[in-house]
């Protein structure tokens, strides 16, 4: 019999693609949001980027929050969603302020550090002890960081450890969203996020014009700022919507390694926009970090085969 679309095999291997591919999309997305507020650093302080980038992100998830609402379950505002939107905002000025001295490419290099630490985070938040393998990789795969961070920081000085405290944020911010979406939908918990993340960048920058702060302020963009600023927004919305969707569909352990192609995506753009091209060591610690990533990766996928495999009957 000839299979069609309506086969629920077929169905769910052309969701895996999908997913896959909407995974890959996000990769070379999020590498063009991170090059447009490099530039804007050049007319504004990262902190002023910063707010304005998240604002913008949440304007324009109101829409898709509302095309979308049927997939809102559970309560948007939440104190798990205050908890991850300081997360989000710690990792997006922590990332900016480094884009704004340093390499894109080195900056994601090192935040790459993530998945790693997330394994060794997930023990004592999550319960996920893992085995001596990935404990072994993970540190391979911090070696791999020093190698990157130590040149650098005597290139750029203290602002290289902005992306490792901007790894350590974000993979605290997904064992909260493990957590927390355990009773609600990502969409929900993330859009709540959003816009708590909106309120807290706003209050903040309110706070700091009336200390007297030294800001460049909004009129001090080119033309193109606005606009800018409005495409590192929707950048930054379309490409979360594609790695839900891509969650959605494929198994997070399958999805992982396509993360890294953000690396890949993050050199092609410093070199074409900025003329930014790491040095060998640079190059040498993120192979190692890649490396690691991806036993780790690997190992989870051997566990979950493990756990699956139904026993021998003899």
């Amino acid at each position: 019999m000839t299979l069609t679309t309506t086969d629920p095999q077929q169905r769910a291997d052309l969701d895996k693609r999908l997913g896959m591919a909407a995974m890959c999309l996000a990769m070379v997305f999020l590498p063009l949001g991170d090059a447009v507020s490099k530039s804007l650093t050049a007319y504004a302080t990262p902190f002023e980027v910063t707010v304005w980038r998240t604002l913008a992100q949440a304007v324009f998830f109101l829409p898709a929050a509302l095309i979308l609402r049927r997939h809102l379950q559970g309560s948007v505002l939440s104190l798990a969603s205050l908890l991850s939107a300081a997360l989000i905002l710690t990792v997006t000025l922590s990332l900016i302020t480094a884009f704004a001295t340093m390499p894109i490419a080195t900056a994601i290099a090192i935040f790459f550090v993530e998945p790693l630490l997330l394994t060794l985070l997930a023990g004592p938040f999550l319960g996920e002890v893992p085995g001596w393998r990935r404990y072994a990789a993970v540190a391979v795969g911090l070696v791999g960081a020093l190698i990157v961070i130590r040149p650098n920081f005597v290139a750029f000085g203290p602002v290289v450890l902005l992306p490792l405290l901007a790894s350590v944020a974000y993979a605290l911010n997904m064992i909260v969203m493990r957590k927390a979406t355990r009773h609600r939908s990502a969409l929900s918990f993330q859009f709540g996020a959003s816009l708590i993340a909106a309120g807290l960048a706003l209050l903040v920058l309110l706070a700091a014009g009336l200390a007297g702060a030294d800001l460049a302020g909004i009129g001090a963009l080119p033309g193109w700022g606005l606009w800018a600023i409005a495409g590192s927004g929707a950048l930054a919305m379309v490409t979360f919507l594609m790695i839900t969707f891509a969650f959605s569909k494929v198994e997070a352990s399958l999805l992982a390694p396509f993360q890294y192609l953000e690396i890949v995506g993050a050199t092609a753009v410093g070199y074409v926009v900025f003329s930014e091209l790491p040095d060998g060591m640079t190059f040498l610690g993120t192979a190692i970090i890649l490396a690691s990533g991806v036993y780790v990766f690997h190992r989870e996928r051997v566990r979950e085969v493990a756990d699956t495999t139904p026993p021998v009957e003899r």
